[in-house]
């Protein structure tokens, strides 16, 4: 029952995230707020599972995507500085927040195996969306190439990241 409802909650939220970036072209003061929100959301969800989850490779993981999506996100801030463009918040960044906000509210509703469980199959979905916007609609419609060349940059990140959440997720699968 706990597993169902976290799909459902997974098929809730990530869509939201595709469809909406996917609804406009962003700006780059959009993309860059895109880009934080998305860091930010993974951070959030990180801190949670690492004081949280029962597994040890669980919270390994979530430090790796605090520390992998904080970096991400000064590199972010950094450069928007430098180009003195303000992240615009839109559709797409909200949905990101809204949807964080929905995921760490019901990963706060479970513990243990489940938890862990929880928040290692929403990674793999929610960087599986990220990774496709980032190739479909951020790096395409970014028009300053150093916000660009920044997107090109993290993108191994996120494929690391689903490969890293995958290998835990099968060993949490076998286990129970």
């Amino acid at each position: 029952m706990k597993n169902s409802m976290l799909m459902l909650g997974v098929a809730l939220i990530v869509p939201m995230f595709s469809a909406t970036v996917q609804a406009a072209v962003p700006d780059d003061a959009q993309i860059a707020a895109i880009v934080v929100a998305a860091n930010q959301v993974d951070i959030d969800a990180g801190k949670l599972a690492e004081s949280k989850a029962s597994n040890a490779d669980v919270k390994a993981f979530a430090h790796r995507m605090i520390a992998d999506h904080s970096d991400v996100n000064k590199q972010a801030v950094d450069l928007v500085t430098k180009l003195k463009v303000t992240p615009k918040d839109n559709p797409t960044s909200e949905s990101l927040r809204s949807g964080g906000d929905k995921n760490i509210a019901h990963l706060k509703t479970l513990s243990g195996a489940a938890f862990d469980k929880a928040y290692i199959d929403h990674e793999v979905t929610y960087h599986e969306q990220v990774l496709d916007a980032v190739d479909k609609t951020l790096i395409p419609n970014a028009k300053n190439e150093e916000l660009k060349a920044l997107l090109v940059k993290v993108r191994p990140s996120f494929v690391s990241h689903i490969e890293h959440a995958k290998q835990v997720k099968a060993a949490l699968h076998k286990k129970h």
